[in-house]
């Protein structure tokens, strides 16, 4: 019973932070895996330009550590962002992607994903937020039915430098469902990292 309740709640949790705005892109089959790496995009503006600027990146893919044996939930990213003064970013660009397998015993496992389009990108040591917008999902899938279009969604890393640092770790944020008609969330939120990886890594560049 309660692997059964875990596995619900992380497919609602995962839900609240996915949908699929109308008439986006959507693949025809279902990815095996992680899928074909998600396509850099085109910078967003979110400030004005400097004279000086320095920049940061995030890149890699990686597994979650979950209690639910069978629940098989990824983060894959590629984001940047340039800098001038203060914290916020002039610009940020790039992709993310949420996925999650479920495996059934003696049958066929189910397999969501959803593509974002990165809209800030801050870095602070071994630490990184990330935001960005939904683009598409697989087919079929639930989160279309639960969320506003267009739905943004955070995600945060720790990535430890050197030995003695811990694992790394994954936060995931959600998104209010349609009937609760919550504010959404900002661009540049994300919780804490609170999640061990516990396959796969990133590459982490702090400003410079």
């Amino acid at each position: 019973m309660q692997k059964k309740a875990l596995r619900a709640a992380a497919l609602v949790s995962l839900a609240v932070a996915l949908t699929i705005p109308a008439g986006a892109a959507v693949a025809t089959t279902p990815s095996p895996g992680l899928g074909p790496k998600s396509t850099t995009v085109d910078s967003v503006a979110v400030g004005s330009a400097a004279a000086e600027t320095t920049t940061s990146s995030i890149r890699g893919e990686a597994r979650m550590g979950y209690p639910v044996d069978g629940d098989d939930i990824r983060v894959s990213v590629d984001a940047r962002s340039t800098f001038a003064q203060g914290n916020k970013p002039l610009q940020s660009g790039g992709t993310f992607r949420i996925f999650h397998k479920v495996e059934h015993p003696g049958g066929e496992p189910e397999v969501y994903w959803g593509d974002f389009k990165v809209d800030c990108l801050t870095t602070g040591g071994p630490t990184a937020t990330v935001t960005g917008t939904l683009e598409r999902t697989s087919p079929g899938h639930p989160w279309r039915t639960h969320l506003e279009p267009h739905v943004r969604m955070g995600v945060s890393f720790y990535v430890p430098e050197g030995k003695g640092g811990g694992p790394a770790r994954i936060g995931l944020s959600g998104a209010s469902l349609k009937k609760e008609k919550k504010p959404p969330l900002t661009p540049c939120m994300a919780p804490a990292a609170d999640s061990p990886v516990v396959a796969g890594g990133y590459t982490l560049k702090d400003r410079k």
